[in-house]
């Protein structure tokens, strides 16, 4: 369920905000913002659930056995 919040900004902030996020985005820019300040995440139990999808471990395992080969060519 979602609340209506009424807060006071700067006029400045507020035009950059409607120019750069867009007008109908910044209730969701400022909540994505806020969100890990206010709401304590419990990472490792997000990790478990992550882990125990397998497609998507195995998509990540994919990735970062084709992109090992990348950092050898790098400069140093």
């Amino acid at each position: 369920m979602q609340k209506k919040l009424t807060i006071t900004v700067d006029e400045e902030v507020y035009a950059g905000l409607h120019k750069v996020i867009g007008p109908r985005r910044i209730s969701r820019f400022i909540e994505d913002l806020v969100r890990p300040h206010v709401i304590k995440m419990k990472l490792e139990s997000a990790y478990k659930r992550m882990a125990q999808d397998e497609a998507r471990e195995t998509q990540a395992l994919e990735w970062a056995e084709a992109t090992v080969g990348d950092v050898s060519h790098e400069a140093r």
